[in-house]
């Protein structure tokens, strides 16, 4: 039974790492650079945003809707080492009437980890995400994200970050 449950728990961890190398290889060859002039504008997420389909179900939200903006939806870590664990916060504001709850953040990769503001955000206050990525399986460029589910009309709100991964 323990073989058994061992095999199982190594072919998971497995299928992560190789699933997180192939999204490289994949991103590596289609890579462009970036300006972030989202970084000075607040990019607001409301019903003009359009919508993209996701393999996984978005978690579904009995709260009444809200809108928010962002202080930016993408980051640029620019060059790091391999190796580096780094990380970025995103600023979320409520700008709609009824109080903003992040339900889920579900990154697209196992080398991406959230932390957010778990607590209901009131109208005019802040909220943070913050996305912590693991280099330690990439070499180049590479692009990530994670999806932000909460009780906004377009949801989830997908954030990205790039980095050039260097040895």
């Amino acid at each position: 039974m323990k073989k058994t449950l061992s095999i199982i728990a190594l072919s998971i961890i497995g299928f992560g790492l190789v699933s997180c190398k192939k999204e490289n290889k994949e991103t590596q060859g289609t890579e462009t650079a970036t300006t972030d002039s989202a970084a000075t504008t607040p990019l607001l997420v409301d019903s003009t945003r359009t919508s993209v389909t996701h393999d996984k179900a978005a978690p579904v939200s009995n709260e009444p809707s809200t809108s928010v903006a962002l202080s930016e939806n993408s980051f640029d870590f620019g060059k790091i080492k391999k190796g580096d664990k780094v990380e970025h916060v995103y600023e979320i504001t409520n700008t709609g009437k009824n109080p903003l709850i992040i339900s889920e953040v579900k990154p697209g990769c196992g080398c991406t980890a959230p932390d957010f503001t778990k607590e209901p955000i009131m109208p005019g206050k802040k909220g943070k995400v913050t996305l912590h990525f693991d280099s330690s399986s990439f070499d180049g460029n590479v692009q990530k994200y994670a999806d932000v589910f909460a009780n906004v009309e377009k949801s989830p709100i997908r954030l990205t970050f790039t980095a050039n991964i260097q040895p």
